[in-house]
C-alpha cells in the first residue's frame, strides 16, 4: 500500500470528496498537509505519490515520474493564490512581502512577475503568519483559505490574483501542483500507482456530477458567502490537458530566466496507462 499525499486547503476537494464521502475507496494512505510539506516528504521519501507543487517538480523533476490526468491550476483567476499590497506590484521594487513557508509555487510565480512582468526586485521574509501581516497592511503572499479570506474581507483594489496577473501577462494557464509518483516507486510498483490514479480520476468523475455533495463538506469546513464556492471551485482546473501542461511550460521557462531552475523538465507525463 502506497503512502500517498493530498493538500490541506478546501481547493482539493473535487478530487477527494468521493473518498470522504466514503463512496469510492482509496488503494493507499492518504496524509494531508500543506504543499511545502507533502513536497518535503516526497523529497525525503515519506511519501511515495500525490500533489507536489509545479515549483518542486520542476526543480527535482528527476526524482519523479510526471503523472498524467490531474493537476491544481486556473484558467484564469485563481482567488487562492494572492498578493495583498497596498500599491500596485510594479512599485514593489526593493519591497519587502512577507510569505509563509507553505507555498513554493506561489512564491515562485510572485518572483517571475515581479521581476519578468514588471521589472522589480523584492524581498522575502518568511512570516509564521502572513495573514496578520497582510491585516496590518504590509505586503503579502497568501495562498489557500488564508488567501480566501483576504479576498472576502480586504478591499479589492489591495488584493491581486497571481493567476489573473499571469494569464493577462502570458495567455497561459497556471498550474500550482502536479501528480507525481518517486521515480523509484514507480519502477518498482506500477500498477500500485496506476490504482491510486485510478481512484483519483474516478473520484474526480464522481465530484463533477456531485457538486452540491463537496460544496457541502467544503462549507462544513469553512463557512463561506452563498455561492461563493460554486464560483471557486468553476474558476479552478483540475484537468492536466494540453492547455495546463503549456501553462506548466511557460512557467518551467520563466523560472529558468530567473535562475530558479537550472534544466527545463519534461511537462508531457510520462507514466503510461494510467489514464482511465
Amino acid at each position: 500500500m502506497l503512502n500517498c499525499g493530498r493538500i490541506k486547503y478546501t481547493n482539493d476537494l473535487p478530487v477527494y470528496a468521493a473518498f470522504d464521502e466514503g463512496v469510492i475507496a482509496y488503494p493507499g494512505t492518504l496524509h494531508a498537509d500543506v504543499p511545502s510539506k507533502l513536497n518535503q516528504m516526497m523529497l525525503e521519501g515519506r511519501l511515495d505519490v500525490g500533489p507536489i507543487s509545479a515549483y518542486a517538480y520542476a526543480k527535482d523533476f528527476q526524482r519523479y515520474v510526471l503523472l498524467p490526468d490531474l493537476c491544481i491550476g486556473a484558467r484564469d483567476e485563481v482567488i487562492s493564490v494572492v498578493l495583498v499590497s497596498s500599491v500596485p506590484p510594479a512599485l514593489l521594487n526593493d519591497a519587502e512581502i512577507a510569505v509563509s513557508s507553505e507555498s513554493a509555487t506561489g512564491r515562485n510565480l510572485l518572483r517571475v512577475l515581479l521581476e519578468r512582468r514588471y521589472g522589480v526586485h523584492a524581498r522575502f521574509v518568511e512570516r509564521d503568519d502572513a495573514a496578520a501581516a497582510a491585516n496590518a497592511g504590509h505586503a503579502a503572499l497568501l495562498i489557500g483559505d488564508a488567501a480566501i479570506d483576504a479576498q472576502l474581507a480586504l478591499p479589492v483594489e489591495r488584493v491581486y490574483d497571481l493567476g489573473a496577473l499571469w494569464h493577462d501577462w502570458t495567455g497561459e494557464q497556471t498550474v500550482f501542483a502536479v501528480w507525481a509518483a518517486r521515480r523509484e516507486v514507480y519502477e518498482r510498483d506500477a500498477g500500485a500507482v496506476r490504482a491510486c490514479m485510478h481512484a483519483l480520476t474516478d473520484a474526480y468523475t464522481w465530484a463533477r456530477g456531485n457538486m452540491e455533495a463537496v460544496i457541502a463538506r467544503a462549507q462544513a469546513i469553512i463557512a463561506r458567502p452563498p455561492g461563493f464556492y460554486e464560483n471557486y471551485y468553476a474558476k479552478l482546473n483540475f484537468t492536466f490537458h494540453s492547455a495546463a501542461q503549456r501553462g506548466l511550460a511557460a512557467y518551467c521557462r520563466e523560472l529558468q530566466a530567473i535562475g530558479a531552475i537550472e534544466t527545463l523538465p519534461p511537462v508531457v507525463p510520462e507514466a503510461i496507462g494510467v489514464s482511465n
